[in-house]
């Protein structure tokens, strides 16, 4: 029997958190394979555990309680590395507190890795349940990550990592400051799910244009190498296209390009190896909940 781990990051959302629980215990009802659920709590302000009536498919659920207040990507990955460490599992299988990563599609999730050995699936997300107006973020996100560094990425955290990647995503620095950046960096044979992007269970999304452009940045940062390589090439080229008509105006591009080139760069500098091996020293407690 495979034995799935459930890693759920979560920030002051424990209404969420208790109707996210209660749903992927209902969809567990259909599985064989064993499920247990970590929960990592990112330093919250206000109380995460609650009462959790029904967890009868779950085998066990634990809270990770944070002293700092690291970010998502942190918090993930101090979740697997926490996991990898101290848990017996084939897969794990990380997801978003607030039901925007459907439990509805974890048991299609089980049954894909059953199916496909040591096979890392991502969900590829296919629909959107969020406002025009974030639906045309977000593909602004995705061409912004496509036309710097020329890959396509179009999943997010919800995912199926077997064993020997989540080994691999320890190894690997980017883990620290991007989950989705890291993930396509180091594997490049990813079986793809459709996953449709659900709404959040209580309260507007925390994801705002300007985090959704820190994180498309964070991504970006991964792929450094190639980011260099292709902005010189624009320079280049686009200083032979305007130099006999050259103006401030026509400078504006260069411009904005010199200032995602640093803010990249400044991101890439959170690739910090040494934090991300000293991670589990900023757990203050565990609660095991069952």
């Amino acid at each position: 029997m495979k034995k799935f781990v459930i890693l759920i990051p979560i920030y002051n959302d424990r209404q969420s958190l208790t109707k996210l629980i209660e749903n992927i215990n209902s969809e567990l009802k259909e599985i064989s394979s064993e499920a247990s659920i970590i929960v990592v709590n990112d330093s919250s302000s206000e109380q995460i555990n609650d009462n959790y009536p029904n967890t009868e498919n779950i085998k066990s659920i634990e809270i990770i309680n944070m002293k700092e207040n690291r970010g998502h990507a942190r918090c993930i990955a101090s979740g697997l590395k926490y996991i990898y460490e101290k848990k017996e599992f084939d897969y794990v299988i990380p997801m978003d507190g607030d039901g925007e990563d459907r439990p509805e599609e974890i048991k299609n999730f089980i049954q894909l890795a059953e199916q496909s050995e040591n096979q890392t699936i991502v969900g590829e997300r296919t629909k959107r349940l969020e406002s025009l107006f974030f639906k045309v973020c977000y593909q602004f996100h995705k061409l912004l990550t496509l036309g710097f560094t020329g890959q396509s990425i179009k999943f997010g955290n919800f995912t199926c990592l077997p064993k020997s990647t989540v080994e691999k995503m320890l190894n690997e620095k980017a883990t620290w400051n991007s989950f989705s950046g890291s993930l396509k960096k180091i594997e490049k044979d990813l079986l793809s799910m459709p996953s449709i992007r659900g709404r959040r269970y209580f309260g507007p999304s925390k994801m705002s244009f300007f985090n959704l452009l820190k994180h498309s940045l964070s991504i970006i940062s991964v792929f450094r190498k190639t980011v260099l390589i292709r902005s010189a090439l624009f320079i280049v080229f686009y200083i032979l296209l305007i130099k006999s008509n050259a103006s401030i105006i026509t400078s504006i591009p260069l411009v904005l390009l010199l200032i995602m080139i640093y803010s990249i760069s400044t991101l890439a500098l959170r690739e910090n190896m040494d934090e991300f091996d000293k991670s589990l020293e900023n757990i203050i407690d565990i609660e095991k909940v069952k």
